[in-house]
């Protein structure tokens, strides 16, 4: 058991990275077009939002507080928000605006990951709840503006 705790909280994301790449190659030409734009955008997007909510709520890793030995080595700085959690549910939620049974799969992979990082004693809940709300929230907010300025952007075209 410990043993597929590791491999979830180390390295389950590859996995989902691997699995989405497949994923998107499967799909139709303009789909993926629009899924390679929207990720340009959001995944990096997502990072800057979650360093700057790192900056802003300090989270010490269970480690630290508990005065114990991870799983899994990790330097004692700020857990907040898990970086593994933040890059395969931003990665799964792109996917799933597109592909809607792949894209649950990767999230239940992410959510797999979370816990695999709350598991080890290197992250606290918050940490991967706020990761996954934050990659939500990045990419709900993407697409809502992005579809509030397609009309515009089109009349523009059509001049």
């Amino acid at each position: 058991m410990t043993f597929l705790v590791i491999f979830a909280a180390n390295s389950l994301y590859l996995f989902v990275i691997l699995a989405a790449v497949i994923a998107v190659g499967k799909m139709e030409r303009g789909r993926r077009i629009q899924l390679l734009r929207i990720g340009i955008v959001s995944l990096p997007l997502t990072l800057i939002v979650a360093r700057l909510a790192g900056y802003l709520y300090d989270d010490p890793r269970p480690f630290v507080l508990g005065n114990f030995t991870p799983l899994i080595a990790h330097a004692a700085e700020n857990g907040f928000p898990s970086d593994h959690t933040l890059l395969t549910s931003a990665i799964a939620f792109l996917v799933l605006a597109f592909e809607k049974k792949m894209g649950l799969w990767l999230l239940l992979l992410s959510a797999i990951v979370g816990l695999a990082r709350i598991a080890s004693g290197v992250h606290h809940v918050i940490d991967v709840v706020g990761a996954i709300a934050i990659s939500a929230a990045v990419l709900v907010a993407i697409l809502s503006l992005r579809k509030k300025s397609a009309p515009s952007l089109l009349r523009r075209r059509l001049r």
